[in-house]
């Protein structure tokens, strides 16, 4: 809900929100209120200021299904995933029938030795419904203004900003079963980032005739500000109370404070002659407490320029172009992020104390030589409007990215897994068109069709080394940071059903037992022998999203497709359940569809103890094509009559109804394709299908 209102001296904004949402996994729900006041007044005709103030708190429980804990025990996707649905979630006596407590609640089979592939000595019902994982946040934002008009071409302005984040989570785990059992322990973590902004800026506007001049010169500094306090013991005494004073031991206790400085200085000039020409340049120095005060500064600059074709007398006099504009810019901008805040600075990790005597570790080498990440920005573009339906963009980008900051690997005799260093170079490079079209433009109906895509290549040009393995990448010059680095998977014998990889030259060489030749190929049953190869790459072809937009007198009535084409994605999560190993574990159904008998053809290997290593190991086998279609959004609204809404002594009244994440196509049925731009995915809690049914009312 929100009020707003003014006059001449001032105006104001207010809205208060409410969100209550249950997600579809036991114990995981999110509740939120938000505000916002929004003030501002016109003290006299050369002083404007304004406050603007709001305020969020949430909660919401977690149900450990975080990107943090994907191959925790206490993942429910992970855990129902992976074990096979067979096992009982309830105790049952010799009959079947449930066995009840003194309060007629069924009991959790918590006593069953079962497989370890089914999670021995697990049970994430019942940890889902003893344990807790609840994060509460609340964020102040506070931001106020002072304008002063100096002169009539000259202006100022002051800003000052203050944001605060508190964050608390309390962790439980029950004394019954999971970790912590047999004496349940319980943590609680706080922290707290303050973000202070501070800025200055002097603007100037001339016009001379058909010449319009504006400049700026400012100044912004910014200090953030992170604290941390962590705590965990075990060993409960009271049951119904999870406060660490309710436990005996202390497992753990932690703190810090990190503080963060960021300065800048810049100024921005722009012309246009008779709104036809246009003519732009910045520059700016940005400094940063991340690196050392001798590189603590970089220096950024950017041209850009742009024409206005359709005011020109050889376009002006197409009837069917309505707006044609060509834009060109270049620039550079820095990047310190990817980092810690003491980057270049050497330090030690505390905490590693032995009895009462301390103990330190090195934690990273120092490097004042680390400086400013550049990356070069080219784009050229052409916006355009024809026929009075048309409307278009098609640019052409680069950006080149050079001295790239990475954590280079170091020997274990460093003292030090790694250390920041600039090195590399890569860019991204591309085309992106945007078009919509009013099919149909009458005063009851309008169709508009609206479509986008976009291309994206990527590649390094240097790096600090000729390779680097990254997971299933491998970081090579000429080759993009997307790009998959596996063992080549061949298929399957039919023979005897043997999986089959691609050999190394040295296995071929070495001739082993695992050697064999298939329809006169040189393969190995070792997948340990298998070659590594590149891939292909996450990036897509083409990507981007397909847009429809009705409306008829009072009806309104839109949707958006996206899409990719092409790309590849590596399904790890279909790999864990296409396994030959452990007992318990859930098993796909095209595992059906397995060799059985000599002269079986089918890509999926004979099952048994001999092939348990080799059945699903990783390799290309498991890369999926990354194309997809997904119904996106779905709205649907009607506006109440003029009529009737005077009865009800409303502005305007409007129902609707939407829908989003309403179905998916792709490669294999329960894929979440874009789940992550590196092609990789994992037991994460995934988009659901959400419809909405709302009223929207304007007094």
């Amino acid at each position: 809900m929100s009020f707003q209102g003014g006059n001449e001296k001032g105006d104001y904004y207010v809205s208060l929100g409410y969100l209550n949402e249950e997600g579809y996994i036991l114990n995981s729900d999110f509740e939120r209120i938000s505000g916002r006041v929004n003030v501002n007044y016109q003290a006299n005709k050369w002083l404007k200021t304004g406050l603007n103030i709001g305020a969020t708190t949430s909660q919401g429980n977690q149900a450990q299904a975080t990107s943090s804990q994907t191959s925790s025990f206490v993942n429910p996707v992970r855990f129902s995933r992976g074990m096979g649905p067979i096992y009982s979630i309830y105790q049952h006596d010799a009959s079947g029938n449930y066995i009840l407590d003194d309060k007629g609640n069924k009991l959790y089979d918590l006593t069953v030795s079962r497989p370890s592939g089914a999670n021995n000595g697990r049970h994430i019902v019942a940890e889902m419904d003893w344990n807790e994982d609840l994060d509460q946040i609340t964020s102040l934002s506070g931001k106020t203004y002072f304008d002063f008009q100096l002169t009539k071409d000259l202006s100022f302005r002051t800003n000052l900003s203050l944001d605060e984040r508190h964050f608390y989570n309390t962790d439980f785990e029950n004394k019954f079963v999971g970790d912590g059992a047999t004496a349940g322990r319980s943590g609680r973590t706080y922290t707290r980032r303050t973000v202070v902004g501070f800025n200055q800026l002097l603007n100037y506007s001339k016009s001379i005739g058909n010449h319009n001049f504006s400049a700026l010169l400012a100044h912004e500094s910014v200090k953030e500000r992170y604290n941390l306090l962590d705590g965990s013991r075990s060993g409960i005494i009271a049951d119904g109370n999870t406060e660490l004073i309710n436990f005996v031991t202390t497992l753990g206790l932690d703190s810090y404070e990190d503080v963060l400085n960021d300065e800048s200085y810049f100024g921005r000039v722009n012309y246009d002659y008779d709104g036809k020409y246009f003519l732009s340049g910045s520059y700016r120095e940005d400094g940063t407490s991340k690196f050392a005060s001798e590189t603590r500064w970089g220096s950024f600059w950017s041209l850009g320029a742009a024409w206005r074709l359709d005011k020109e007398d050889f376009i002006n006099k197409l009837d069917w172009v309505d707006m044609l504009k060509m834009r060109v810019s270049y620039g550079e901008i820095g990047n310190n992020s990817g980092i810690s805040w003491y980057a270049y600075q050497g330090l030690y990790d505390l905490g590693y104390n032995n009895q009462s005597e301390s103990g330190f570790l090195q934690a990273s080498l120092e490097n004042r030589d680390l400086f400013w990440e550049t990356s070069e920005n080219f784009d050229v573009a052409l916006e355009f409007r024809l026929f009075n339906k048309l409307n278009g963009v098609i640019e052409y980008y680069k950006k080149n990215s050079d001295n790239l900051l990475f954590a280079v690997p170091l020997p274990l005799s460093s003292g030090s897994s790694s250390i920041y260093k600039n090195v590399g170079s890569m860019y991204n490079k591309g085309i992106e068109v945007s078009l919509d079209y009013d099919v149909v433009k009458t005063d009851n109906f309008k169709w508009n069709f609206g479509i986008n895509a976009a291309t994206v290549k990527n590649e390094f040009t240097k790096l600090p080394q000729e390779e680097i393995i990254n997971g299933s990448k491998k970081l090579m010059v000429g080759h993009s940071i997307y790009d998959y680095w596996l063992k080549e998977w061949y298929g399957v014998d039919p023979a005897d059903g043997a999986a089959l990889y691609v050999p190394t030259e040295a296995a071929i060489a070495a001739n082993g037992s695992d050697i064999r030749t298939v329809n006169g190929t040189i393969l190995t049953t070792n997948q340990g022998n298998g070659e590594y190869h590149y891939a292909g790459t996450a990036i897509p072809d083409l990507s981007g999203a397909i847009s429809n937009a009705f409306s008829y007198k009072n009806f309104d009535f839109n949707f958006m497709f996206t899409y990719q084409l092409g790309g590849k994605v590596i399904d790890y999560n279909y790999q864990s359940i296409m396994s030959a190993g452990t007992y318990g574990t859930a098993l796909n159904v095209d595992i059906l569809n397995r060799w059985q008998n000599p002269g079986d053809i089918t890509d999926i290997p004979r099952m048994d103890v001999t092939q348990t290593t080799n059945f699903n190991a990783t390799s290309d086998r498991w890369l999926v094509d990354g194309s997809y279609l997904n119904l996106k959004r779905i709205n649907f609204a009607y506006g109440l009559p003029s009529n009737l809404i005077e009865k009800l002594g409303v502005s305007t009244a409007q129902i609707y109804t939407s829908a989003e994440n309403v179905f998916s196509i792709n490669a294999r049925k329960g894929l979440d394709i874009q789940q992550n731009f590196s092609g990789t995915n994992s037991n994460v809690y995934t988009p659901s299908r959400i419809i909405s049914l709302g009223l929207n009312v304007k007094f």
